[in-house]
């Protein structure tokens, strides 16, 4: 019953957002103008700029780390852990 409310909630503020005038734009165009403003655009360049780098380097550890279990654990052993024996997985 409580997510019931919540989605009605939710769906209201959605036709709210979309349909009412808040001056000349609804809040959603309100939104979209303030998105496409410049001053925006050149956050989003400089945060991609200086993000890019660490989120490459995450990246790339994510992957190595991946290598690395896949090397620790041969023939892919999904499901066989410590102590199990590997035959009764399969």
């Amino acid at each position: 019953m409580r997510w019931l409310i919540i989605l009605a909630l939710a769906i209201g503020l959605a036709w709210l957002g979309a349909t009412v005038k808040l001056g000349n734009r609804t809040f959603f165009e309100h939104l979209q103008a303030i998105g496409s403003s410049p001053q925006v655009q050149d956050l989003k360049h400089g945060v991609e700029e200086k993000a890019g780098p660490a989120a490459e380097r995450v990246k790339r550890g994510v992957q190595k780390g991946f290598e690395a279990a896949e090397q620790a654990v041969p023939d892919g052993g999904v499901g066989v852990g410590p102590g199990v024996d590997a035959s009764a997985s399969r």
